[in-house]
């Protein structure tokens, strides 16, 4: 075969192959570790969920490594996502309402919470439960709601922006009580503060509190769900016991879901989809859920979200009768 024939040959055998390669590399993802950042300090419920999510997730994709970047109620590690840039396929965030709370209350972000990123899956819904320290004179709704319109309280949080700073800013308005925030970097700094009696009160994401509740260091005054938790089954909900309040509307929770870059591929999502799945599947898991107080979710990509889109309506509405915004 002559010389100029057979490079004519290499290359069209070249570029028949070219898309198989492309095929074969796409079906390889991942080919370099997973990074699942936590936008809060370790120790809250955000944490906590995404260690044990990533131990079962590696078990179905590889390696995954759990990267904390706390900072302005999520919005910091949030951002560094939506810019995207080298790993950015790679790369997964465990959001939370911080992501749909965050554009309502600081102006000017660098990103929109819905359009900027591709949705993988929701993964639990966790209530958010009304707490006081053990030693606290408050034992029910009713009574905090009377000593807190003649003195001024205190409230602590996971830092601004977070579903519990947000619920308690509503619980302020809704009552009309005497209330001063004070936020922290994530649950894990914010528990402290609350066990030793410095703030006055917390509406605390369930996971980080309930032990404290079994073990009679908090007393929980309320849940912020429409319904009472069958893991604290004697404890009702806040718009029912609080409705000669005005609190009748009341109902706040939060929920806990993987979403990526734009730029990460949509075999990957779809990958990332079918091992979360199992993930959710596994005894272990669900006995955790269990544990700290979680239903599983559903949503999964479009439909996840519209979930999302719908939350940073709800938080706009919030923020609005808070004038936050």
């Amino acid at each position: 075969m002559p010389l100029t024939m057979k490079r004519t040959f290499s290359l069209l055998l070249l570029a028949a192959t070219l898309p198989l390669a492309s095929l074969t590399q796409a079906a390889e993802w991942p080919t370099d570790t997973v990074r699942l950042v936590v936008p809060y300090a370790p120790g809250g419920t955000t944490d906590v969920l995404s260690r044990k999510v990533a131990d079962l997730l590696q078990q179905q994709i590889g390696t995954v490594v759990v990267e904390n970047r706390p900072g302005a109620g999520s919005t910091m590690a949030t951002g560094q996502l939506a810019r995207g840039g080298r790993g950015a396929d790679h790369t997964i965030l465990m959001a939370s309402p911080g992501h749909t709370i965050g554009p309502v209350i600081y102006k000017k972000l660098p990103y929109e919470p819905v359009k900027d990123f591709k949705f993988i899956r929701n993964i639990i819904e966790i209530p958010n439960v009304m707490v006081v320290p053990a030693d606290s004179p408050y034992n029910s709704v009713e009574e905090f709601i009377e000593a807190a319109k003649t003195k001024e309280m205190t409230f602590s949080s996971a830092g601004i922006g977070s579903s519990i700073h947000m619920s308690g800013e509503l619980f302020k308005t809704m009552t009309g009580t005497q209330m001063t925030h004070v936020p922290f970097r994530g649950s894990g700094e914010a528990l402290p503060a609350l066990l030793s009696g410095d703030v006055d009160v917390s509406f605390e994401n369930m996971p980080t509190v309930l032990s404290h509740i079994q073990s009679g260091k908090l007393k929980a005054l309320a849940v912020t769900s429409k319904e009472a938790s069958p893991y604290l089954p004697n404890v009702e909900p806040l718009s029912k016991i609080g409705a000669d309040q005005g609190l009748g509307d009341f109902v706040t929770t939060a929920w806990f879901g993987l979403i990526a870059d734009n730029q990460m591929p949509d075999q990957a999502v779809q990958t990332l989809q079918t091992a979360l799945d199992k993930v959710m599947e596994d005894q272990g898991f669900k006995d955790f859920a269990a544990q700290i107080g979680g239903e599983p979710a559903t949503e999964e990509g479009d439909d996840f979200r519209d979930y999302v889109a719908e939350d940073v309506q709800r938080w706009q509405r919030v923020a609005g009768q808070a004038e936050l915004n």
